[in-house]
């Protein structure tokens, strides 16, 4: 498997992928070292973790240029990434004993009544490569520290990045057997499937994450899927700092180059305002550096995959067949790299599927509406369900919008943002279960209920 840079086409290294057997054989390792992990103390499990935590800021340098290197992100942005896994670890290394002690829920004279959270066993973490920090330690570092032993397959596009965090996590001393790396694509993601695991938490596509859901349904087993977004931004009339929003709103939809199940991906705004918003978004839009991610002021690097630049030309092309008007970017950048301009359409609508199809890029279209009425219809008018915000003066204008959108999460004046004190989660296609916040600690873990009565003498 070759490791191709998308800054420069150039092939970083190649690697060996596993097969069935190698799988198998990896899994049959796992399984066997997993009940000597979960004997391992708790709080001794944790300070393992706060070991890798610290290797995370000690060795961030080398880590940033690795992933900037085989996924393209910035270095700036793939420092920040760094920085808020360790922020989120921290959360697990302070949390994580509350909420895996046993807990006692009834006492009374001769019966009493607890509840023990065992590990799940082992577990397939098959992850994702726009965030592989910050999506991967929601899941492998909780599932570790509840004494699972891990199946972690990064993302073929950011295997280096996988390879370090295991390197990384030995030394802080995890046993080698109790999280392995599986090399590969789909054909490894399938092999997998098909080994008798004790969960999956999947991030990534809609098509792959049902694929997995119906693989392991008859199995019976926890399934947990983070997948995309077509996540929504409204602004309403009643906004007095236009141009802040429009400054948070270009970030929402251009950070990672728009790579994030929760970027900013289609925008409405009040009529009254419209015109000043559109304005003031492209000014700041003319304003980021497209360039080489490892330039230190590069805003806008290349996009990770090659096929996704025949995605964000086709929804340009089908925008502007169906009445769009483009106001800056449209196509790819003639050059070595995956490069695709940064991308604003105007006078868009429902039709067009820049506006109901996840982009997943560095391009966004702006609807006008004219009242809060047609921006929920417009907001709900999709399959996923994972972000929305609304940037309004007021709390209360703004949760009487956001309580009618099904989504897992809602921001007010602010918008691709995760926090660990937070549940993570999405509805419809958007995924399945919850990771951050005790209730992903507590994913990891199957209670048990104990009745305990003393015998009668």
């Amino acid at each position: 498997m070759n490791i191709i840079n998308p800054a420069t086409e150039s092939i970083i290294t190649s690697l060996e992928e596993d097969n069935k057997q190698s799988i198998a054989e990896k899994y049959a390792q796992a399984r066997r070292s997993q009940p000597a992990w979960s004997q391992v103390p708790l709080q001794e499990r944790i300070e393992k973790i706060s070991q890798f935590h610290q290797l995370l800021e000690t060795e961030s340098e080398m880590l940033a240029a690795t992933l900037t290197r085989e996924m393209g992100k910035p270095l700036s942005q793939s420092r920040n990434e760094l920085k808020g896994a360790r922020s989120r670890i921290a959360f697990f290394l302070e949390h994580s004993g509350q909420w895996l002690r046993e807990e006692w829920v009834w006492q009374e004279e001769g019966l009493g009544e607890k509840i023990v959270y065992e590990p799940l066993g082992v577990i397939a973490n098959i992850s994702a490569w726009n965030y592989p920090y910050l999506v991967g330690v929601n899941v492998f570092i909780p599932a570790l520290i509840a004494g699972n032993a891990v199946l972690y397959k990064p993302s073929e596009h950011t295997t280096l990045t996988g390879m370090k965090i295991a390197e990384l996590l030995y030394r802080a001393g995890i046993p080698q057997h109790t999280f392995q790396v599986v090399v590969g694509a789909g054909a490894a993601g399938q092999a997998l499937l098909e080994m008798p695991i004790d969960g999956y938490f999947f991030t990534g596509s809609y098509a792959t994450g049902k694929h997995i859901y119906e693989t392991v349904a008859p199995r019976m087993v926890p399934c947990q899927l983070e997948l995309g977004g077509k996540d929504p931004l409204y602004v309403p009339n009643d906004n007095a700092n236009l141009r802040q929003v429009a400054q948070a709103a270009v970030e929402g939809a251009f950070y990672n180059n728009g790579q994030s199940c929760c970027a900013v991906e289609r925008i409405y705004v009040h009529e009254q305002i419209y015109d000043a918003f559109v304005n003031h978004f492209m000014e700041e839009v003319q304003q980021l550096k497209v360039g080489s991610p490892e330039a230190a002021d590069v805003f806008i690097g290349p996009v990770a995959r090659k096929e996704q630049l025949n995605v964000l030309e086709q929804q340009v092309e089908d925008a502007l067949d169906k009445g769009a008007k483009l106001l800056t970017g449209g196509r790819r950048i003639a050059q070595a790299g995956y490069y695709f301009q940064p991308t604003v359409l105007v006078d868009v609508n429902h039709r067009m599927r820049v506006m109901t199809e996840e982009s997943f890029g560095p391009i966004i279209g702006i609807q006008k509406v004219t009242d809060d009425e047609e921006a929920v219809a417009l907001m709900q008018d999709t399959d996923y369900g994972l972000t929305a915000a609304v940037y309004a003066d007021t709390q209360e204008r703004a949760e009487q919008v956001l309580s009618k959108i099904n989504t897992g999460t809602a921001y007010w004046n602010c918008c691709d943002r995760v926090s660990a004190r937070l549940p993570w989660s999405g509805r419809k296609h958007s995924g399945i279960g919850t990771t951050l916040s005790y209730l992903g600690i507590r994913a990891f873990v199957k209670p048990k209920a104990y009745h305990l009565r003393k015998p009668v003498s």
